[in-house]
């Protein structure tokens, strides 16, 4: 399947370099362009792109509203968050308000690609030890439901293998480091993840990570 790809940033002549890179793809095209996060959300409403890569700092409305937007309207729609700085605010921001990912905007090329296609296949772009360091960095942000919310109420939905899935998950564990603790195959942590992001109403890993900061069921490391 061809991944469809909606550019959004302020600066004209960036969209049309990731659009050169992307059109060049066997898998990937460039299907509109946004100059501010305003036409993305109207943009990625009309032609229901796989992925938006999402500049977080345009005129009117940024980026981070821009996917707080498209994520509660379209949650098909995958977004991807350049930034400028590594590990600053609007990035953290763009992860709570729904993006599956983050990446510098110099990043390397082939590194732009991959993680286009890791969105579009469901996947966070960063890497299970990067969405935790992440997280510590910002973990004074969070306000834990500590009254009313207790664990075993969240996680309600889940058995107990799931429960114990999503805790190594929350502890940025990858699916092979899961497989290692359980002694299972790949295959099968992969679909109890599965299984825990929908039962939870979770977009991807990074959100998992997020859900377990908030609800007090993980915090920074000592």
């Amino acid at each position: 399947m061809t991944i469809r790809v909606l550019l959004a940033d302020d600066q004209a002549l960036l969209r049309h370099g990731f659009k050169m890179i992307i059109d060049a793809q066997d898998d990937m095209e460039t299907v509109g362009e946004a100059s501010d996060g305003a036409q993305a959300i109207a943009q990625a409403g009309a032609l229901r792109p796989d992925v938006v890569q999402m500049y977080i700092r345009m005129p009117g409305t940024d980026g981070i509203e821009a996917t707080r937007r498209i994520a509660a309207q379209q949650p098909d729609v995958k977004v991807l968050i350049l930034t400028t700085f590594d590990l600053d605010e609007y990035a953290f921001n763009g992860l709570r308000a729904g993006a599956s990912g983050f990446l510098l905007k110099n990043a390397r090329t082939e590194d732009l690609l991959a993680g286009i296609r890791a969105v579009a296949s469901g996947d966070a772009v960063l890497a299970p030890s990067t969405t935790r360091r992440l997280l510590d960095t910002y973990a004074g942000t969070f306000q834990p439901a500590t009254t009313g919310n207790a664990p075993r109420d969240v996680l309600a939905p889940l058995t107990q293998r799931e429960r114990q899935v999503f805790t190594e998950m929350a502890s940025g564990c990858s699916n092979q480091e899961i497989a290692h603790r359980f002694t299972l195959s790949e295959t099968t942590v992969k679909t109890h993840v599965t299984r825990v992001l929908a039962k939870l109403n979770l977009r991807d890993r990074v959100q998992a990570v997020i859900f377990a900061y908030e609800n007090g069921l993980s915090g920074p490391r000592r």
